[in-house]
């Protein structure tokens, strides 16, 4: 029996949300894992992420998610049931991101300055949110960072010879296989693919071949190339007998070409991701350029999207205008988008295939299509980007169609 005048109380307190991820930091195709305690059993919730960019631009992706009847959303394991992905998609934060309402047009995120990380706000919100999140207050939030360079990882400019580009070191003694990284017809110092690739083990330089206005002044051409290769395997931290060449776009034109005819480029392996054996990189390409854009007659525009693989179609039966890839001698990986609208890669793909076989070096090729992707494959866990604002070299901007759509894009990213 209690005293006169004391009351008894009876409370249960519900504990807060707790968000946890793990890593807070790692390299960008490291998956994270993402959980959501202490919710009210079968709540409805948003899971959401935003990062802005270094041109000061905003992206975001978000899932709505179900709490199970402990209070727990287990991203890995639970399926998001609407939002900018679907589904159980451990990644979907990431892959799903796209500007938010009211960005600018024909945004593409990519990283400039790879000695500083990614940073993304991951929230939690009470409900099923799409919109006006920047006037909510979260139940809970946590900061990560996501780096392409690990650490130990060594960042040297290379001015050498005339060749412009930047080396990556992986950490440790090496050597280490080398690998040439040649991006496509955008120009300029693309670093991040060859720093996450140094990440996992390969000492990887980044050339700039092509910068816009500079195209003649740089003097681009087939002996360009030979002496970065020459760079890249003279250096005491390379293992010079295991170097490979890859390729994005237009950069997998030259993969091809130099693989195909140089005396002095001889890789061990060559990767070539949404390119093609036509250009025939054989001269400056100052003058490929110029022999390309005859063409331009045949690109097309579509809801004001400028739409280019019509300008190399039909393949040319002419084995002077495309890359005799019957020399080539070592293995080739052909990395093809089904819904490339930049350039025909699958009909590439087609004839490079008849043409190995005739030569009898088909047991070198290796080609994997995959549906429903886009021109642009990029590192694992990157965003997908149908159409960005592109500058055609000797050219104005304009709004480029690279094509595929979201889920299968991101799936492709894994190869």
């Amino acid at each position: 029996r209690l005293a006169p005048g004391v009351l008894l109380l009876s409370t249960v307190v519900q504990a807060c949300p707790l968000l946890s991820i793990k890593p807070t930091r790692g390299l960008v195709d490291e998956k994270i894992q993402i959980v959501v305690r202490n919710l009210r059993p079968k709540q409805d919730v948003t899971l959401h992420s935003v990062h802005q960019s270094e041109d000061k631009d905003f992206w975001e992706a978000f899932g709505h998610y179900v709490s199970d009847d402990n209070g727990t959303v287990t991203v890995a394991k639970d399926a998001s049931l609407s939002g900018t992905y679907v589904g159980v998609e451990a990644m979907g934060l990431m892959w799903s991101l796209r500007p938010v309402p009211g960005s600018r047009a024909g945004l593409r995120l990519r990283k400039k300055d790879v000695l500083s990380p990614l940073v993304f706000h991951i929230s939690v919100h009470d409900g099923h949110v799409s919109q006006g999140f920047t006037q909510l207050t979260p139940l809970e939030s946590l900061v990560i960072e996501r780096w392409y360079m690990a650490p130990g990882v060594r960042r040297l400019d290379i001015r050498e010879r005339g060749v412009r580009g930047t080396l990556f070191i992986p950490p440790g003694p090496g050597p280490f296989p080398g690998l040439l990284d040649m991006w496509g017809g955008g120009g300029g110092l693309v670093e991040y693919r060859a720093a996450l690739l140094a990440s996992h083990g390969f000492a990887s330089m980044a050339l700039e071949y092509l910068t816009p206005g500079e195209l003649k002044k740089l003097k681009a051409d087939v002996n360009y190339f030979e002496t970065a290769y020459q760079i890249l395997q003279n250096h005491g931290m390379v293992q010079r007998d295991r170097l490979a060449l890859c390729g994005l776009s237009f950069g997998g034109a030259v993969a091809l070409s130099m693989a195909a005819y140089s005396k002095i480029i001889k890789p061990q392996c060559c990767v070539c991701i949404s390119g093609s054996h036509i250009p025939l990189i054989k001269k400056s390409l100052d003058e490929t350029f110029e022999d390309v854009m005859k063409y331009r007659s045949k690109i097309r525009i579509e809801n004001n999207q400028v739409i280019w693989r019509d300008v190399a179609l039909p393949i040319t039966t002419d084995p002077t205008l495309k890359v005799d890839v019957g020399q080539i001698t070592c293995p080739v990986l052909l990395v093809v988008a089904g819904d490339d609208q930049n350039w025909p890669t699958v009909e590439s793909a087609e004839d490079i295939q008849q043409i190995m076989e005739k030569a009898g070096n088909h047991h070198l090729l290796q080609v994997h299509i995959y549906p429903g992707a886009g021109h642009l494959i990029e590192p694992p866990y990157s965003p997908h980007h149908r159409a960005t604002n592109f500058r055609v070299q000797g050219k104005g901007k304009t709004l480029m169609l690279w094509g595929g759509q979201a889920k299968p894009h991101a799936d492709a990213k894994l190869l």
